[in-house]
């Protein structure tokens, strides 16, 4: 009589962790970072204070444009107004997310992120997507502060000023593609807001964000026909009245465009050594 052995266990080979997928890594460092905004209250009611401020003082300042010649007939100052403000606060916001950036590079968090086995380009597009969430959360407030207090009432209804909410939010997050590319690599907060400063601070001007461009002098109109915040404004504008809208696509694939050379920009500036 003949027995079988059975054969003996072996030992399953042990798999190294690989660490998450990178969509959860989007979304874990998303939340991080909103979980950031949230817990300090000064930092959400400040980034929501400044654009109402603005808001309060052009609506006041600048109403007398609304009887000038070349003002659109029919159409209040706060109408004309606020589809601007929506663009400007988004292009503002944007700043925002390359100061963030820096500071994070600054107190030691990328550098513990580094050591994990995640993605360098899922900690940039989290902040670019939480820094998103944040700019519709104070878009949403000065639209409802603008409704409540000085009667903002567009001829394009609800959808009009929900597409020139889309519209600001999606050229807010093209541009702070931008600013997230220069934090990459200049790396440092103070000049990083001169910079933003520089550039934010002329296109919000030489524009046709508060007044009609044939009300500015002749040589500010030339520059305000080719400021890319301009078409961008005029889309926001057109969308809120019901007006014709000519420029909404280009500004939209102008923006995706920006976001796409940003983000190469950021993600090569951000591998560099800290």
């Amino acid at each position: 009589m003949t027995s079988t052995l059975a054969p003996a266990p072996t030992a399953a080979t042990p798999t190294a962790w690989r660490g998450s997928g990178f969509a959860t890594q989007v979304l874990v460092l998303t939340q991080r970072s909103l979980r950031a905004v949230v817990s300090d209250p000064r930092m959400v009611v400040f980034s929501v204070l400044q654009p109402l401020i603005m808001l309060t003082l052009f609506s006041q300042i600048f109403s007398s444009i609304a009887n000038t010649p070349g003002f659109p007939q029919g159409v209040a100052y706060i109408d004309f107004l606020m589809p601007a403000i929506l663009v400007n606060t988004a292009m503002q916001s944007a700043l925002q997310a390359g100061v963030g950036l820096v500071t994070d590079m600054k107190n030691g968090v990328l550098a513990r992120f580094r050591s994990l086995p995640i993605r360098l380009s899922s900690v940039l597009i989290a902040r670019s997507l939480s820094d998103l969430v944040r700019n519709a959360m104070q878009l949403l407030v000065m639209i409802a502060f603008a409704v409540t207090i000085f009667g903002f009432s567009p001829a394009g209804g609800f959808f009009g000023v929900l597409g020139a909410l889309a519209l600001s939010l999606v050229v807010g997050w093209g541009l702070g593609w931008v600013f997230l590319a220069i934090a990459a690599w200049l790396r440092n907060a103070e000049l990083m807001q001169t910079v933003g400063f520089l550039a934010i601070f002329p296109l919000m001007f030489a524009s046709s964000a508060y007044v009609p461009i044939s009300g500015l002098p002749g040589w500010l109109q030339a520059i305000a026909n080719v400021n890319p915040l301009t078409h961008a404004v005029d889309a926001a504008r057109g969308l809120a009245l019901a007006q014709p809208v000519t420029g909404a696509v280009a500004a939209i694939v102008t923006s995706l465009v920006i976001a796409a050379v940003g983000g190469a920009f950021a993600v090569k500036g951000f591998r560099k050594p800290l």
